[in-house]
């Protein structure tokens, strides 16, 4: 392992890790040496995925549990549960999010709304303040909150959505300022269109493919584990002197004004 990639000795906690791009940012980051754990609102999920991590690189390098981002306890019980088996907590990645409206910001409901914003944006201040104190401690430590390119633009359908991931922008780069002098480094990664779960409804429909992929560079949907190179970069010894950043991961949507 190059040594700029390398998470060996590293602990790492990754939330909504049980498919999509938190499960290929898991499995990537044990690949590269860490030990890491995989929550979700899903734990049998999580505990099975952790299985297969643990079979492929051999031993106890992954675990599963479950953690609802809107259970502040649960969450907390799952940082508890990482330093308890791993010992610290050196990489923390963000990246379960929810989205339960779908449609103009005047049919938004205030459930909704704060459903929206206390998910996306209020448990990641949760988590990293379960987290951020052993790493300013240590001198060291990553946050990577998993925003979204509609955290950049507008939108008729998931304005709510994406006003909860610019949040995200502007919460990693407040933190980067607090938590900089102490080499603790938080960043976003503002994926395009990727082909997860999350996302079926759009990849799935043909003639909306058709028009992205007639607008977009690179003409194709993203793969989880393109996502999973960026938080590598920004986990990694590569990443140390990035911080308060959005990494756009889009294939260029965004450079032809989509989001």
């Amino acid at each position: 392992m190059n040594g700029l990639f390398s998470l060996e000795g590293k602990v790492a906690v990754i939330t909504g890790a049980s498919r999509g791009i938190g499960l290929a940012i898991a499995q990537e980051m044990a690949r590269a040496g860490a030990r890491v754990v995989l929550s979700s609102r899903n734990g049998a999920d999580c505990a099975a995925r952790a299985d297969e991590i643990n079979a492929e690189i051999g031993g106890e390098v992954a675990l599963g549990c479950a953690a609802s981002l809107s259970d502040k306890s649960a969450l907390q019980a799952m940082v508890d549960l990482a330093r308890d088996r791993f010992g610290q907590i050196d990489v923390l990645v963000c990246n379960a999010a929810s989205n339960p409206h779908y449609g103009p910001m005047e049919t938004l409901t205030d459930e909704a709304f704060r459903k929206i914003m206390d998910n996306n944006v209020l448990a990641n201040s949760w988590l990293v303040g379960m987290v951020a104190p052993e790493m300013r401690a240590r001198k060291d430590g990553a946050i990577i909150l998993v925003s979204s390119i509609g955290g950049l633009t507008g939108s008729r359908v998931i304005g709510a959505y994406n006003i909860s991931k610019a949040a995200d922008m502007q919460l990693a780069r407040n933190l980067a300022v607090e938590y900089g002098r102490d080499n603790v480094r938080v960043n976003c990664i503002a994926p395009g269109l990727i082909r997860t779960e999350f996302a079926r409804a759009l990849w799935e429909n043909p003639d909306l493919m058709r028009a992205y992929d007639a607008a977009v560079p690179m003409a194709r949907v993203g793969e989880p584990e393109e996502i999973a190179g960026a938080a590598m970069f920004l986990a990694a010894p590569a990443g140390r002197f990035v911080t308060g950043q959005s990494i756009v991961v889009d294939g260029g949507a965004t450079n032809t004004g989509l989001g």
